[in-house]
């Protein structure tokens, strides 16, 4: 172990790594729970979204652990799921071909990541659109997070409005939420974990979850279920640039940060990032073919950092911990079919995405504007898509009659002028 992943250079030890990589696991194993829930709502067999997500996680992160040797975890990524299951119910669009999106971006991410693109394309993209696209997909999935919970109820009169606190599920919802709001204001290690199970046995001990089994054999596996063909004829052009977009730069500030956190960060540079980043890509590309959105390095890698973690066998303990927990599909099944379990999740993470938006220059309308018009566009077109679009159509717009117009890239001018033809001529609904 200490030469597979140089723990004494590193200054760390097995006993460490091993506590480092059960921190970071307890910390992000909601996703087990909430990612089969939100694809399942888009049509994606419960069984297969489940395998799908383990996998791709245990894949991701045994490519991070082994070949990049950093102590970072890899699992789909929250905002792209919830994009995922409504891309499929407002454009009345098959799982498969959606599935063919992620695919494509997945083979793009690859290619990038072994050229300077990926770069180049991170530099080039403002910090205005930045923050916005995430503190966007923030607002995105905790409205989607209300709506489940039925906190937030449909009114024809004013589209949106509280809902009815009569409703068991909505007041399991909100016990659910102030209990993960409480951990985590007092520093819990596994805050929304444990906070889930205990919303589950509330659940339980009231009526509302019945489980039918803990432990049962993996299901198997379903591979290539997707319809790369209905991409083009469907035309969703812009949904595979948004997983993609969204996915590098997401994956790159994650592991940039974490790396800091490490210390793992040598005169400004990032050791070993071609090799991190393949991570990321290719469980990417793998967890379309199996049945699940886009993966993404998990800033919860920082708190098995915190730990003491600071080689490849924290994620390694992480990737094995993953690979146990695909026998707790009965559990996990039951558990992720109530709402009021995963809809505090989806609220809480959405409010971390937010942060960001302290960097954004609110005082210089030609930057404030564009961030805004992507925050606002998000949730109430319900596409994580359309908000990008508007981004990259307002901000060199704004910037070129400001007089500020060589202040911005080249290659955005073109990528606004491409969303502008995709908006008016092949508009996704």
């Amino acid at each position: 172990m200490n030469k597979l992943f140089n723990l004494r250079e590193l200054g760390t030890n097995v006993k460490t790594e091993i506590i480092a990589g059960i921190t970071t696991f307890m910390t992000m194993v909601y996703i087990i729970i909430v990612n089969p829930a939100i694809l399942s709502s888009a049509g994606i067999p419960f069984d297969q979204v489940f395998i799908a997500t383990i996998a791709s996680a245990v894949i991701g992160t045994m490519i991070m652990a082994l070949y990049a040797k950093y102590p970072i975890a890899i699992a789909p990524g929250m905002g792209m799921n919830a994009y995922f299951a409504s891309v499929v119910a407002t454009n009345g669009i098959s799982y498969q071909v959606v599935l063919g999106t992620v695919f494509l971006a997945g083979i793009l991410f690859l290619l990038l990541s072994f050229t300077k693109f990926r770069e180049m394309l991170i530099h080039a993209i403002p910090d205005a659109l930045k923050f916005g696209i995430t503190s966007g997909i923030g607002l995105f999935i905790a409205f989607i997070g209300l709506k489940d919970a039925g906190i937030v109820v449909a009114n024809p009169d004013t589209m949106v409005a509280f809902g009815n606190l009569q409703d068991p599920i909505t007041v399991l919802s909100l016990v659910g939420l102030f209990l993960a709001i409480i951990l985590i204001a007092r520093n819990v290690q596994g805050a929304l974990f444990i906070a889930m199970v205990i919303t589950a046995i509330v659940g339980y001990f009231s009526g509302i979850l019945r489980f039918d089994g803990v432990v049962a054999k993996p299901p198997s596996p379903v591979l290539f279920d997707m319809d790369i063909a209905g991409v083009f004829s469907q035309g969703l052009y812009t949904v595979v640039f948004a997983f993609l977009l969204v996915t590098i730069f997401d994956t790159t500030g994650t592991m940039i940060g974490v790396a800091e956190q490490a210390n793992m960060i040598k005169n400004g540079k990032f050791p070993r990032a071609k090799q991190a980043f393949m991570a990321d890509a290719v469980a990417t590309t793998v967890g379309s073919a199996l049945g699940t959105s886009p993966s993404t390095a998990y800033i919860e890698s920082s708190t098995g950092v915190a730990a003491g973690g600071r080689s490849g066998l924290t994620a390694f303990v992480v990737a094995l911990l993953f690979i146990i927990s695909l026998f707790f599909s009965p559990f996990v099944s039951a558990i992720s079919s109530l709402p009021a379990i995963t809809a505090p999740v989806l609220i809480i993470v959405g409010c971390f995405m937010m942060e960001g938006l302290a960097k954004v220059n609110w005082k210089a309308f030609d930057e404030a504007f564009p961030a805004f018009a992507i925050i606002i566009m998000m949730p109430l077109t319900s596409s994580i898509a359309t908000g990008i679009a508007i981004g990259f159509i307002t901000y060199p717009l704004m910037k070129l009659v400001s007089g500020k117009g060589k202040e911005v890239h080249p290659i955005l001018y073109i990528f606004g002028i491409i969303f502008v033809l995709q908006m008016v001529f092949f508009p996704t609904h």
